[in-house]
C-alpha cells in the first residue's frame, strides 16, 4: 500500500488534481463568508447563541433606542436648550476658538508678536467677535440637525414602544405612561430610580446586554425614566428571521471549516512535492512558468490581490456567484505563483531569480571584466562614452540639489525660530504656551522636550499650591482635635484641684481618662499617618486567602455590628482567593475601613461586601448608607483630618482612610473611594498570588 502511495503521490496528474481541489476548497471558503457576509453581516457568533434572547441582535436592537433616547434626555433635552447653546461645552467652544485664533495669528495685521499671548488673544476676541459667534451658531446648527435625525430614527422604529421623560421633556411613541403598562408586553426594559428592570431573564445572562446598560447609566436616576417594551408580533418576526440566520450560518460555518481543512491539506501536500518526482528526488525540476523573475512574480500577485477586492467591492451587492466564477481563475493562477516561488525557495534561488538582482550582477560583472582586460582601447571607448552620461547627470540633479539643501535650510531655520520664541515666552511665565514645529527630527523632539518640562512646572506648581492649601488645612485641624481633649483635660485638672465632693472627683476622673484617651489616639493616628506615608513601615508578602480574612474578622467585631443593627452581606467566590499582601497591614487597613463604617454608617442599615477577581487582581469593595450627609467631593475625603460629618462631631481622627490608603500602597495595591449621595464605597485592590 505505502508502495502504491509513493508511486503516485509525486505524479503530475495527482498534483493537478490536488491543486483543483485545493482552489475548490479556497473557493468554498470564500463563498462561505460571502454567504454569511451578505445575509446576515457576517456574524458568525450566532451559531454559538442559543437563543434570541440571548443573542447580539436582540442588544442591537434595544441600544438603539435606549441610546437615542439617552441622548434626548441626557445631551439635548429639547430644541429650546439646543438654540440656547445648552449643548455646547466650553471645551467645543474654546476649540473653535483656537482655530480662528490661528488664522488671526497668520492672517491678521493686528497680530502684535510683541505683545504677551493674553493681550493678543483680547485682541483677537474683539476683532473676530462675528467669526465666533458665527461658529457657535453652526455648532448648535448641527445639534439640531443630530437632534432631528435622532427624533426621525425613534420615529420609524418598527415593533417596539418606549416612553422617556426627565419630569419636563417627554419622548414616546405610545399614549401608555405607566411602568405597568409596558410590563404587559412579552419583552421589556424599565429603568426608573435606582431599578433596572429587564425581561425575560434570560437577557440578564447575555453577554452583550451592558452596551444596553451603560448607556442607561449616563441617565440621572431621580428625575428621568426609561421604558421601551417589545411587541409579540416583532418579536415573533425577529425570531424567525434570528433562526434563519442561525440556520445560515451554521451551515457556512462547518462549511468553511470542511474548506479550510482541505485547503490546509492540500497547500501543505503541494508545497512538499512540488518540483521533485519522488521523495528521494534531490534535484528540482522547473517549467516555463517558473523562468519568470520572482520579484515580478510577486509584483504580479499582489496586483491581483488587490484586483480581486476592487472586484468585490464593485460586486459586492450583486450575487456572489460572479464574484466565484472571477475567483477560480484569479485563486489559479496566485497560487501558481505562490508554488513557483515555493520552488525557488526549495531551490536556494529565491533571490538570485530576480530581475533587479540580474541586473546588478550583470552590470558588475561587466564593468570587472573590463578592468579585468587591460585593454586600453576597451577602457578608453568606456571613458569617452561614460564621462559625458556622468556630467549630464550631474548637470541635471545640480539645480535639483540646490534647491533641496535651500529648501531644507529654510525649514531648519524656521523650526529654530520658533523654539528660540517658544522659550522666550516660557521663559517670561507664559507655561501654558505650546512649542508646535511640526514633523520629526532633532528640533522636533527638543521641542517636545521643552513642552514636557512645562507640563512639567505647570504640574508641579499646582502641586505646590494644593501642598501648601492642604498643610494650612492640616494645621488648622491638627490644632483644633488637638486641643479640644487638651482643653478639656487642663479645665478639669484645675476644677480637680480645688473639688472636694467625692463623688464629683470621681466624675472628673472619669471625664479626665477619655479625655487623655482620645488625644492618644490622635496622636497615634498622626504618627501612624506619618510613619505610613513615609514607606519605611517592612513589608512581608505572604499568600493570604482574602475570604477567610474577611470572615474572620467580621466575626471578631461581630458584637460592634449587633450594636448599631447593621446587617453586613459579603459576597464572594466559591472557590478561595489568594492575594499576596502583608496580613497585618492589611487587616489594619481594612480595620481602619471597617471602623470608618461603623463611626459614620446610618444604623439598621445595610452593608455590602463584595470580593470579585479582576484579570490578576482581586477586587475588595465596600459599600454602606452614611449616617451624615456627604456634601464633598471623594477627593476631599481623602485628605488628612478629612470627616464625613463637617461639624467634626464625631470621635474619628479623619486619619484613617489616609492611613489605609498609604497600607495599600505599600503592598503593591490601590485604594479609592467613591461617593454617590449617601452611598459611601471603598475600594482595595491587590495583586493576585502567583507562585
Amino acid at each position: 500500500m505505502d508502495t502504491k502511495l509513493k508511486k503516485y503521490s509525486h505524479l503530475l496528474a495527482t498534483k493537478i488534481i490536488i491543486f483543483i481541489i485545493m482552489i475548490l476548497c479556497f473557493t468554498g471558503a470564500i463563498n462561505a463568508v460571502l454567504e454569511v457576509e451578505i445575509k446576515n453581516d457576517g456574524d458568525f457568533g450566532v451559531v454559538f447563541e442559543d437563543d434570541y434572547y440571548l443573542s447580539r441582535a436582540f442588544v442591537e436592537e434595544g441600544e438603539t433606542i435606549t441610546g437615542d433616547l439617552t441622548r434626548l434626555l441626557g445631551e439635548f433635552k429639547n430644541e429650546e436648550n439646543i438654540v440656547n447653546g445648552g449643548t455646547i461645552s466650553e471645551e467645543e467652544l474654546r476649540s473653535e476658538e483656537e482655530i480662528l485664533f490661528e488664522d488671526y495669528h497668520l492672517q491678521s495685521k493686528n497680530y502684535n508678536p510683541n505683545l504677551s499671548e493674553d493681550e493678543n488673544y483680547k485682541k483677537f476676541k474683539e476683532e473676530y467677535a462675528d467669526k465666533i459667534s458665527h461658529a457657535k451658531d453652526m455648532l448648535i446648527k448641527n445639534d439640531i440637525r443630530e437632534f432631528h435625525v435622532t427624533l426621525q430614527k425613534l420615529g420609524k422604529a418598527e415593533g417596539s414602544l418606549y416612553y422617556a421623560s426627565d419630569g419636563v421633556n417627554v419622548y414616546t411613541n405610545t399614549t401608555k405612561t405607566e411602568k405597568g403598562q409596558f410590563k404587559t408586553y412579552p419583552a421589556y426594559m424599565v429603568f426608573e430610580n435606582y431599578q433596572k428592570e429587564i425581561y425575560p431573564k434570560e437577557l440578564e445572562e447575555n453577554q452583550y446586554v451592558d452596551r444596553i446598560t451603560q448607556r442607561v447609566d449616563e441617565l440621572n436616576p431621580e428625575n428621568q425614566v426609561l421604558y421601551v417594551s417589545f411587541t409579540e408580533k416583532f418579536l415573533n418576526s425577529k425570531i424567525k428571521e434570528w433562526n434563519e440566520n442561525k440556520e445560515l450560518a451554521t451551515k457556512n460555518f462547518y462549511l468553511l471549516l470542511i474548506c479550510l481543512a482541505g485547503f490546509i491539506v492540500s497547500f501543505v501536500y503541494l508545497v512538499l512535492v512540488i518540483g521533485r518526482k519522488s521523495f528521494k528526488d534531490q534535484e528540482l525540476h522547473v517549467h516555463a512558468f517558473d523562468k519568470l523573475y520572482n520579484d515580478i512574480n510577486i509584483v504580479i500577485f499582489i496586483a491581483l490581490i488587490a484586483f480581486w477586492v476592487a472586484m468585490l467591492e464593485e460586486l459586492f451587492n450583486d450575487s456572489n456567484i460572479i464574484i466565484l466564477l472571477l475567483t477560480i481563475p484569479l485563486a489559479a493562477l496566485g497560487f501558481g505563483l505562490v508554488l513557483s516561488l515555493v520552488k525557488h525557495l526549495k531551490n536556494r534561488t529565491f533571490f538570485k531569480h530576480t530581475l533587479i538582482y540580474t541586473i546588478i550582477s550583470k552590470l558588475v560583472h561587466f564593468i570587472g571584466d573590463v578592468y579585468k582586460s587591460g585593454s586600453v582601447g576597451v577602457k578608453t571607448v568606456l571613458i569617452v562614452v561614460g564621462y559625458p552620461l556622468l556630467v549630464a547627470a550631474t548637470f541635471f540633479m545640480f539645480p535639483i540639489t540646490i534647491g533641496l539643501a535651500a529648501w531644507f535650510a529654510h525649514k531648519k531655520i524656521k523650526a529654530f525660530l520658533a523654539i528660540k520664541e517658544g522659550v522666550e515666552r516660557i521663559k517670561d511665565g507664559n507655561l501654558h504656551h505650546s512649542i508646535d514645529v511640526g514633523g520629526k527630527g532633532e528640533f522636533a523632539g527638543l521641542a517636545a522636550n521643552i513642552n514636557s518640562i512645562t507640563d512639567g512646572l505647570k504640574k508641579a506648581v499646582d502641586s505646590e499650591l494644593k501642598s501648601e492649601r492642604l498643610k494650612t488645612e492640616l494645621i488648622t485641624n491638627v490644632s483644633h482635635d488637638i486641643r479640644t481633649p487638651l482643653t478639656s483635660i487642663i479645665t478639669y485638672v484645675d476644677l480637680l484641684k480645688n473639688e472636694q465632693d467625692p463623688s464629683k472627683v470621681e466624675q472628673y476622673i472619669e471625664v479626665l481618662d477619655q479625655k487623655s484617651k482620645r488625644l492618644k489616639i490622635l496622636t497615634d493616628d498622626l504618627f501612624d499617618a506619618a510613619k505610613a506615608t513615609s514607606g519605611t513601615i517592612p513589608v512581608q508578602f505572604e499568600r493570604i486567602d482574602i475570604i477567610s480574612l474577611i470572615s474572620q474578622g467580621l466575626g471578631e467585631v461581630n458584637d460592634r455590628i449587633e450594636d448599631l443593627d447593621l446587617m453586613f452581606k459579603f459576597h464572594h467566590p466559591q472557590e478561595k482567593v489568594y492575594i499576596a499582601a502583608d496580613g497585618k497591614l492589611l487587616w489594619r487597613s481594612i480595620e481602619n475601613v471597617l471602623s470608618n463604617i461603623f463611626k459614620y454608617a446610618l444604623p439598621g442599615s445595610r452593608v455590602y461586601i463584595d470580593i470579585e477577581e479582576a484579570g490578576n487582581e482581586v477586587l475588595l469593595t465596600f459599600k454602606n448608607i452614611s449616617a451624615y450627609e456627604l456634601n464633598i467631593s471623594a477627593d476631599e475625603l481623602m485628605e488628612r483630618f478629612k470627616r464625613g460629618d463637617e461639624s467634626r462631631s464625631s470621635n474619628g481622627s479623619g486619619l484613617g482612610l489616609s492611613i489605609a490608603k498609604s497600607l495599600i500602597e505599600i503592598q503593591k495595591g490601590k485604594f479609592m473611594i467613591q461617593v454617590d449621595g449617601d452611598l459611601f464605597k471603598s475600594m482595595i485592590c491587590l495583586p493576585k498570588y502567583s507562585e
